[in-house]
């Protein structure tokens, strides 16, 4: 959760994510069938005692699911937030080694690493200085996956929404980027691909004419998206939506506003029910993956 431009911790991610219980509590797993093609894309699935690196593990979320698989991947969670990676820390992971680190500071040899994994995290570091430390830590032929669950209220603009509820809820966590002055580079703003374009801009003529490259990972991106659908009573789904970083932070009128439009947005009509009463709250899992070039 480094910020995007610079090599340390934002204070941004320090403040959303002090909560880091909530965090635990709240977000949640990623879908198995997401998981698989995440493991088949970095040719890991099936590997017994690959090394694979979770940066930026936060609680543990992908990193609990990485942990129970049969290969007994040896796995480095690095979190550089204390909260989070204290949460990690307690739940005693079989063949799971919690260690601080930044995506620019890395605490791996050079070299040493079959995959990187990025669960719900990459946009805070997409930028050069984080890809060419991923590069180093991997072997040859090694792969960088990406992976973020996204319901349909916190996804970029170019998605489409199931209901209008989701959608007016979205319109409003975009406008929170001015109303507290927080344009931290988010999911939802879908730039993080940006720095592996740049790759291509930054190439000098000259070296491809020689067959040489500036490029540290292969393009176009692999991606697919798993579609899901969760139950959820009203005060939980709050309860996740207090969990984004940006909203997390809120106080006082602007914290009443947001509890005012989400209430109001699930008064609509659209808005499904099943018999408890829970809520469908709709969204996706977002897959993407790059080979390293050596």
């Amino acid at each position: 959760m480094a910020s995007a431009n610079s090599s340390h911790l934002s204070e941004k991610a320090v403040s959303g994510f002090a909560k880091a219980d909530l965090y635990e509590e709240h977000r949640p797993s990623y879908p198995q069938q997401a998981v698989a093609i995440l493991l088949d894309a970095a040719a890991v699935n099936g590997y017994k005692g690959a090394r694979l690196v979770d940066l930026a593990a936060g609680t543990g979320k992908f990193t609990e699911l990485l942990a129970a698989r049969e290969e007994q991947f040896s796995i480095n969670a690095v979190e550089p937030h204390h909260e989070m990676r204290k949460q990690l820390e307690q739940k005693a992971l079989n063949n799971v080694t919690v260690t601080d680190g930044l995506s620019t500071a890395i605490p791996e040899e050079t070299e040493s690493v079959d995959a990187v994994f990025a669960a719900q995290a990459f946009h805070w570091f997409a930028n050069e200085g984080s890809l060419k430390e991923i590069h180093r830590v991997l072997k040859p032929v090694g792969v960088f996956g990406m992976i973020w669950n996204a319901e349909d209220y916190n996804t970029p603009r170019s998605y489409s929404t199931t209901s209008s509820w989701e959608a007016q809820l979205r319109d409003h966590l975009f406008s929170l980027d001015d109303v507290i002055d927080d344009h931290q580079p988010r999911f939802r703003h879908d730039r993080w691909r940006g720095v592996f374009d740049e790759q291509l801009s930054s190439t000098p003529i000259t070296a491809a004419l020689v067959g040489k490259t500036n490029s540290l990972f292969s393009l176009p991106l692999g991606e697919q998206q798993v579609k899901w659908t969760v139950w959820l009573e009203q005060e939980a789904l709050w309860q996740r939506l207090r969990t984004l970083s940006h909203v997390a932070v809120l106080e006082g009128e602007n914290l009443e506003k947001t509890r005012q439009i989400f209430d109001a947005a699930l008064s609509g009509g659209d808005v499904q029910r099943n018999d408890k009463g829970e809520i469908a709250v709709h969204g996706s899992t977002v897959i993407a993956w790059s080979s390293k070039i050596p």
